[in-house]
């Protein structure tokens, strides 16, 4: 089966291809759509343009969409994307959002292929630990009252992890981040030739409104 993956560079959209090359599919291309609004319903928006050094690392083509991000034409735009390619189904990264994942599905329909969500209601805690296991994943931006900067290029760890389900029952963040929380990046995952190594980073944090963004400057593959 010749398959995309709906590819931001963050541990979910990993997870997705992870799975989708575990099932033995083809994986003929990994999308990353790019909006122009931070504020996007459907799409992960911090350091979006690392995902060329991710599919350099994985050799697998990226195709990159575009989108003003206003809610529900990006959608459309994420169709446009799909449909000029030759595949028989797509991949996603969604745990827990309706919002999303009603999306990808309507568009799969509409387009005749099907449409996969492999983390789809996994245990959040149960589903942390098994990223944990496969990714080199770090925080790159938080939004939400408990964290504070520190957060801002953590890496998730079980210490990590020990945290964030803190952070859940004091304060019921969801501790994958699926409410938007918090984003990450993958910096190396077993599919990956190299891995990526930060090079200059910046923070930027509003402390009024608990949140902040790991900005990455610059960036290079190391060999393994």
């Amino acid at each position: 089966m010749r398959i995309a993956v709906l590819y931001s560079g963050g541990k979910d959209s990993n997870y997705a291809l992870y799975w989708a090359l575990r099932q033995g599919f083809e994986v003929k291309y990994l999308i990353s759509m790019v909006s122009e609004s931070e504020e996007s319903y459907m799409y992960h928006v911090p350091n979006i343009h690392l995902t060329e050094l991710q599919a350099k690392a994985t050799g697998i083509p990226l195709v990159k969409g575009f989108t003003s991000g206003e809610k529900e034409e990006e959608v459309e735009d994420m169709k446009a994307v799909l449909e000029g390619l030759k595949i028989d189904g797509v991949v996603a990264g969604a745990l827990a959002s309706e919002y999303q994942k009603q999306r990808v599905d309507r568009v799969a329909k509409e387009l005749g292929i099907e449409s996969f969500a492999p983390a789809w209601h996994r245990d959040p805690v149960e589903y942390m630990r098994e990223i944990i296991g496969i990714f080199d994943v770090v925080i790159v931006g938080v939004s939400a009252y408990g964290f504070d900067e520190s957060w801002l290029g953590r890496r998730i760890d079980e210490k990590a992890l020990g945290e964030l389900v803190e952070l859940h029952r004091k304060y019921k963040i969801h501790v994958a981040g699926e409410g938007g929380e918090f984003e990450t990046f993958v910096r190396d995952a077993p599919f990956f030739k190299a891995s990526i190594v930060f090079d200059e980073v910046e923070k930027e944090w509003d402390g009024f409104n608990y949140s902040g963004v790991l900005r990455v400057k610059g960036a290079h593959l190391k060999k393994k």
